[in-house]
């Protein structure tokens, strides 16, 4: 792996303050087996410490990848991605196929192999692939039941859409069609950026395949095993949603159908959550349906969370005006 100049597939990395998570998950890129020639992309956001920087430059220099690190000073998930693809794009012009994991995640031996196998055997626009979720000490059932921590799509094959960037390809077409941003900046404290991709991906015709075997591990810390982070997930989960239909819906009539939307959902939310309780015989993942249609109405009411902004100065909810003038691109 010498020719940096040359690789087909390019495997993004945004790393924020998981310096040690990073490394992992480079190591297990360097174990790929069967895949072909590849480079690694790793974006750092974090600004103050720098450490994933360090991480990767360590793990270039030593030769065990090839491939190089970037800075996005804009704090955002959103942003950090769109620099890992648009770098990776122009940095190496003849690659067609680009990747992304996180720095929390662990790729299984063939997993490049298998992603890029998918795309060229399906002829898909873009690839998805399991995260399997690995949780720090005893985990509770009711956390392995939550549709937080577990993937809709099970089956290899065509499906609809992808739902994250954590296990994904995405053919260079798509971006050039797609164009800049690739992620929509005002998700960027928010999350779910990926969401509003991949709905943009499907509604332009493009064609999606899933790759059951093409798995990543993600490491759950303990934090997230907490009921109250559950609980604030599913509704940020909500506020995602409600942003997302509220870019494709503008006016009178799109301001109506989306109080309509909000209506019904919390219409539905207590049989979904009753459906929930049986099927799962706990009331953690039962409450994920009301939690949607709370952050929905949340969201309608100018409210938005700010998950992936630094802890120590992330308030609990700003105004949706204030969260999308401080994600406004970089212009970089």
């Amino acid at each position: 792996m010498t020719d940096v100049t040359s690789p087909k597939a390019i495997v993004c990395i945004p790393t924020f303050r998981r310096p040690a998570g990073l490394k992992r998950t480079l190591e297990s890129l360097a174990a790929q087996t069967g895949a072909e020639h590849f480079a690694v992309v790793v974006v750092e956001n974090d600004v103050q410490e720098l450490a994933g920087e360090r991480v990767a430059d360590a793990v270039f220099a030593s030769h065990a990848l090839s491939g190089f690190s970037v800075i996005e000073r804009k704090q955002g998930n959103c942003s950090a991605i769109n620099t890992a693809f648009r770098t990776a794009r122009e940095r190496f012009p003849a690659a067609e196929f680009f990747l992304m994991i996180d720095d929390d995640e662990e790729a299984s031996p063939t997993w490049l192999a298998g992603m890029i196998g998918t795309a060229r055997s399906s002829g898909a626009d873009l690839v998805g692939g399991p995260v399997v979720r690995c949780f720090e000490g005893e985990t509770p059932s009711s956390l392995q039941k939550h549709p937080l921590f577990y993937s809709t799509i099970t089956r290899s094959g065509e499906t609809a859409s992808l739902h994250g960037t954590g296990n994904c390809l995405i053919r260079r077409r798509v971006l050039e069609a797609l164009g800049e941003p690739t992620l929509d900046p005002r998700f960027d404290l928010l999350g779910g950026g990926d969401m509003d991709f991949f709905t943009r991906c499907r509604l332009a015709g493009f064609k999606s395949h899933w790759n059951e075997d093409a798995k990543v591990f993600e490491t759950v810390p303990a934090q997230r095993m907490k009921t109250r982070w559950v609980l604030r997930r599913s509704v940020t989960t909500g506020v995602i949603n409600y942003t997302i239909d509220q870019k494709r819906y503008s006016g009178r009539l799109g301001t109506a159908l989306l109080l309509l939307k909000n209506f019904i959902s919390l219409g539905i939310a207590p049989f979904r959550a009753a459906t929930a309780l049986l099927a799962t015989g706990h009331w953690l993942p039962a409450s994920h349906p009301l939690c949607l249609s709370i952050g929905r109405s949340l969201a309608a009411l100018g409210l938005a969370p700010t998950p992936y902004k630094a802890a120590n100065i992330t308030p609990l909810f700003e105004t949706a005006r204030d969260n999308a003038s401080r994600a406004r691109p970089s212009g970089r």
